[in-house]
């Protein structure tokens, strides 16, 4: 480990630049190292605001050359390196990073250097919510044709790390809007903007900001997939590009649409029927627009029907997105916890469809995003509303008493109390609306601690 201020003379003294400045030493920062490391590129340095990041270890191991420098990012460091890569968590309204552009310097995520290396043919999805869902049934339904994929970004493998891999046919990314960010030579063969909802108004200055950054999916000539059902996403239209639509509203004219024949209803292509809701794996109204955006996506891969059809039946749904944990004693207790966002919260509830018969868990750090939108679905669906985490008072204010609710001290707690009040044929949804770093390491930790604290309850 280098000292900031030594390192900074010693680039000085003998007037060199660092040709990559990586900043951010997670798991995207170290997939640059070893891409950079392979490419031939010698004087790296990675710096992080943590002292021992998880990741220090390793690279101290593997690249011992590599210098790493620890402590607040600095302008002046950043004004030596050639090229300075941006892990996603790490905001470009940095006081250093804005000083970089400034200059002119040459900034980027690991998708923008993906972009420019990768040989195939790429799919990307974004959205606030979904992003996971249909990139892994995306993937299912390409490998049910026999298509070789390599899937990877936001979920699962970093991006470059797929480059280490032989060439498939195409690339599946799942892409954030940070990491859109600090990309801008992506151009996909399709790509699609799921929905925008209020998140991460702790990093945007407003909505539109945010959907701005999800949009740039959609540059270069590929096709656009657009969800008519989401009014931001359907303005996002270019008449000068191939656009594919889809629609879950039966009176809207999509490409991909719902189509009512006698007691079914069908998942269709144009006139092509291709399967009936009933025979979903996933459930909800959300998740058949989840379905409806992969076999869009899906086609412009070329993919079969049957491998559409194939891949929908087969695929449940991912952990901790509306996975049922148990039902005890009539009850069905769902984890959603990555229902990170107000969206997602949504989607979970009415996906449920069960008015007045949900007891919602939620709660926790809401990022600064605009929770009102959630009042109408909670007075209907909503039958007691448990409150967790930092931002619970918030919650309290939004219903003003319309609703029944309580604050419980801990996640643990407000099981144990909603095994008090439900009865035969509620649901018991941890959907939280917020993000879980108040109380947890991440979301998936959160729905680990819920599921356990459930099957606890079965026990007795």
């Amino acid at each position: 480990m280098f000292c900031l201020e030594e390192s900074k003379k010693a680039m000085t003294k003998k007037h060199i630049a660092i040709d990559a400045l990586i900043i951010g030493l997670g798991k995207t920062g170290l997939s640059c190292v070893r891409h950079l490391k392979n490419k031939g590129v010698d004087n790296l340095m990675v710096t992080d605001t943590r002292s021992h990041p998880p990741a220090l270890d390793y690279l101290t191991k593997q690249f011992p050359d590599v210098q790493f420098v620890a402590g607040e990012l600095d302008a002046e460091l950043c004004l030596l390196a050639e090229q300075i890569i941006v892990s996603p968590g790490v905001s470009l309204r940095e006081p250093a990073l804005q000083t970089a552009i400034k200059k002119g310097k040459d900034i980027v995520g690991d998708i923008e250097i993906f972009c420019r290396e990768a040989k195939s043919p790429i799919i990307a999805i974004t959205g606030s919510n979904g992003k996971s869902t249909v990139t892994t049934l995306l993937s299912l339904m390409a490998k049910a044709d026999n298509k070789t994929i390599e899937t990877g970004a936001n979920l699962g493998t970093p991006a470059l790390d797929l480059l280490d891999k032989s060439m498939p046919e195409f690339y599946v990314l799942e892409l954030s809007s940070f990491q859109l960010d600090t990309t801008f030579s992506m151009n996909t063969l399709a790509s699609a903007v799921l929905n925008i909802s209020s998140d991460h108004m702790d990093r945007y200055d407003d909505i539109e900001q945010y959907a701005a950054a999800k949009q740039k999916i959609y540059m270069g000539n590929g096709t656009a997939v657009i969800n008519f059902d989401d009014e931001r996403v359907a303005a996002m239209q270019n008449s000068s590009k191939k656009t594919v639509s889809y629609s879950i509203d039966e009176d809207k004219q999509a490409d991909f649409h719902l189509h009512r024949a006698g007691e079914h209803l069908w998942l269709c292509h144009g006139d092509e029927k291709i399967i009936t809701t009933a025979e979903l794996g996933i459930k909800g109204k959300h998740n058949i627009s989840n379905a409806l955006a992969s076999m869009a996506l899906a086609n412009e891969m070329a993919v079969s029907y049957d491998a559409m059809r194939k891949a929908l039946k087969s695929f449940n749904g991912l952990k901790h997105r509306c996975q049922l944990v148990k039902n005890i004693d009539g009850v069905d207790w769902i984890n959603d916890s990555k229902a990170t966002n107000v969206g997602a919260s949504i989607a979970a509830i009415e996906g449920l469809n069960r008015p007045g018969k949900i007891i919602l868990i939620a709660g926790g750090d809401s990022k600064g995003a605009d929770i009102t939108t959630l009042l109408p679905v909670l007075t209907k669906h909503v039958k007691h509303l448990l409150l967790i985490g930092h931002d619970a008072d918030r919650f309290v204010e939004l219903v003003d008493n319309q609703i029944s609710f309580e604050k419980m001290a801990s996640l643990q707690e407000a099981v144990e109390h909603a095994a008090t009040i439900g009865a035969a044929g509620d649901a018991v949804l941890l959907a939280p609306a917020c993000a879980s770093l108040d109380m947890f390491e991440d979301y998936q930790q959160r729905g680990d601690s819920f599921a356990n604290a459930v099957m606890k309850l079965s026990e007795h």
